[in-house]
């Protein structure tokens, strides 16, 4: 039977009913006791519109009755202590509701640890580990400033590489580890972000509708395997940003949906608690309880995990009341419009304690929309994130790079529009798994032109990505030219690295992320505009864009030249701001890379002839379908 004992205060019980507990998981949820010289678990869960809570397993041969919580006061929340549970028992909590005689089985909405899928019941566990990623931690917020380098490797966890011979079955954690570090280390990426590892019932959902938030995937291993992963990509100097998805929850009948009988964590009202694009719930931001969870999950991740980062999924479908909506099917604010106060009121505040918490770290918003300030402080009226994904130049840069080249001087917009709000945001270049997905092909297949054309335009793709100012995103596959499009339930095409060209792609995205890294010029104003210049952006008549970026610690500049043809330019003048050899970096014709190595025999000098409102210029070779990387040293 439960007792009097209790790891909930008066306090725990205030600072969550009032929305200002953040640290809930040390609370709630299924934790292992030592309670009058006895070893048990001790059981605590919100279900405020319950009669009856109790915690079934197989311990109790699932039966509802031999284990019952007490309530605790007016709080809403139930719990109990029971001696000779340990770890790895498995549970659930069946509620009979208050309102209209609702029963259901519960997964524990704090579990850490969850049976695997189609299976659904939660499972006793602790969270002892010992780290070793110490030097990482104290110097991981030399890593994240927006002065310092950020490139991103996307992935799915359980489609990167599977054991073909085992099932075809996805490796585990700690398989991983080991693979994965050698594999972004040698491509030189500072970081990896991981679809959501959350629990999720349907693995096709790639981990986008979770029922168990503070549970990593069971698929894969255990918390401690997770934290594995996790550790040995901090010893190798990778930081692990993971997605996060506050915006909505499925509706399994063992998850959060009508938990007590009622929408305790989503809206009533469909027209704000459901979702009809995703067919999920909505949470109540407003709701004081509901923010707790929320921020509780968050800094849990970076207190529990050593998170680095956090990617926000789905902003967009926060801030706006009608998002995926048509008249008549939402409701307005109290002041008429269709802004989610509640939802910004949330978003600011978590940000706030995050940064407040693990100033080291950074948080990152999907916003698609031209919402103001999103990666603005609170204080200044922005939302608080730290960095946005900025889908604009994701859209348009492949819309223009799908044309045949031909065509692409009529749209040469595309390619410039971007620098009117290249600074408005603090911005991540994405590109991202959403764009190669639901019949999009992969990038490789977005190309036009022969397959020579092809890759030669990816690398020109890639080449503008690492032009351009922001941190820089790539979903797996994309590092070598993937020919198909992703799919979850299979592994990407790793015999594609036989081939020359699909070699010589990888070693391109190595060699662009070695000069990000290396060269303060092409980083360190990413989010500045005194680190960015345009030489010409006017050259539409040849498809023709040249730019500068500059360094505020070294007086380097670098000079990028692309050319979005396949047709040589022999003798391209060109403006220059300063005197002396300019040393050709980076080449993607380079033959290293699959091009036809063409190029400017390492370097050129300046003529004192002004050109472009600069007082020098210089006569280049610009290969077709290239970028091209001139260095000069100040």
């Amino acid at each position: 039977m439960s007792n009097a004992f209790s790891l909930i205060t008066d306090d725990d019980s205030h600072l969550f009913n009032e929305g200002s507990h953040f640290r809930l998981y040390d609370k709630l949820g299924a934790h292992v006791v030592n309670h009058a010289g006895r070893s048990g678990t001790y059981f605590a869960v919100w279900a405020p519109n319950a009669q009856q809570v109790s915690v079934i397993g197989d311990f109790n041969d699932w039966d509802k009755s031999r284990h019952p919580l007490s309530p605790k006061g007016s709080t809403g929340i139930w719990d109990g202590f029971f001696p000779d549970i340990g770890k790895g028992t498995l549970y659930k909590y069946h509620i009979v509701s208050r309102m209209s005689g609702y029963r259901a089985d519960k997964a524990d909405p704090f579990s850490i640890f969850n049976e695997i899928p189609p299976k659904t019941a939660s499972i006793v566990w602790d969270l002892d580990y010992r780290w070793n990623d110490q030097d990482w931690m104290a110097k991981r917020a030399g890593h994240n400033r927006l002065d310092k380098p950020m490139a991103i490797y996307e992935m799915h966890i359980g489609s990167w590489r599977r054991v073909f011979d085992q099932g075809n079955r996805s490796l585990s954690y700690r398989e991983l580890a080991p693979q994965l570090a050698e594999y972004l280390v040698q491509l030189g990426y500072t970081h990896v972000e991981l679809l959501p590892v959350m629990d999720h019932p349907f693995f096709g959902s790639w981990g986008y509708q979770i029922t168990g938030y503070f549970a990593p995937s069971g698929n894969y291993g255990t918390p401690q395997d997770f934290m594995y992963l996790v550790d040995y990509l901090h010893q190798h100097d990778i930081g692990v940003i993971l997605d996060w998805v506050p915006s909505h929850f499925p509706s399994d009948e063992h998850g959060l949906g009508f938990f007590d009988g009622t929408h305790l964590y989503e809206h009533a009202d469909p027209r704000q608690g459901y979702h009809p694009e995703w067919h999920s719930y909505i949470f109540n931001y407003g709701r004081t309880e509901v923010q707790s969870f929320l921020i509780s999950n968050a800094l849990f991740w970076l207190d529990r995990y050593h998170i680095d980062d956090l990617r926000v999924d789905a902003v967009a479908s926060m801030l706006y009341l009608n998002y995926g909506r048509k008249d008549g099917e939402w409701i307005p604010n109290p002041y008429g419009g269709h802004e989610n106060i509640e939802a910004i009121n949330f978003l600011r505040r978590m940000n706030q304690e995050v940064y407040q918490h693990y100033p080291a770290t950074q948080t990152i918003a999907e916003e698609s929309t031209s919402w103001p300030m999103v990666s603005r402080p609170n204080y200044l009226g922005g939302l608080g994130f730290g960095l946005k994904w900025d889908m604009g130049w994701m859209h348009d840069t492949l819309q223009y790079m799908s044309r045949d080249p031909v065509h692409r001087r009529f749209h040469h917009n595309k390619l410039t529009f971007r620098m009117i709000y290249a600074f408005h945001e603090n911005f991540v270049l994405p590109l991202s798994h959403d764009e190669v997905v639901y019949g999009k092909g992969s990038l490789l297949g977005k190309m036009p032109g022969d397959p020579w054309q092809k890759f030669a335009n990816l690398r020109a793709l890639y080449g503008y990505m690492y032009a351009q100012p922001g941190k820089k995103m790539l979903f797996m596959g994309g590092e070598f030219g993937q020919s198909a499009e992703w799919a979850h339930d299979g592994s990407l095409q790793w015999e594609l690295l036989n081939e020359p060209l699909h070699q010589g792609l990888k070693q391109w995205v190595g060699d662009l992320n070695s000069l990000y890294r290396q060269e303060p010029a092409l980083h360190e104003l990413d989010c500045d505009s005194r680190g960015f210049e345009w030489i010409d952006c006017d050259d539409a008549e040849h498809s023709v864009v040249s730019l500068m970026r500059k360094a505020k610690s070294t007086g380097n500049l670098i000079l990028i030249v692309c050319n979005f043809t396949p047709v040589p330019r022999y003798s391209y003048r060109l403006g220059a701001p300063r005197s002396g050899m300019w040393h050709e970096v980076l080449n993607s014709d380079a033959g290293r890379y699959g091009g036809s190595n063409m190029g400017n025999l390492g370097g050129v000098e300046t003529v004192p002839v002004p050109l472009h409102g600069r007082p020098h210029s210089l006569t280049l070779t610009l290969p077709p379908l290239s970028v091209s990387l001139f260095r000069n040293q100040g």
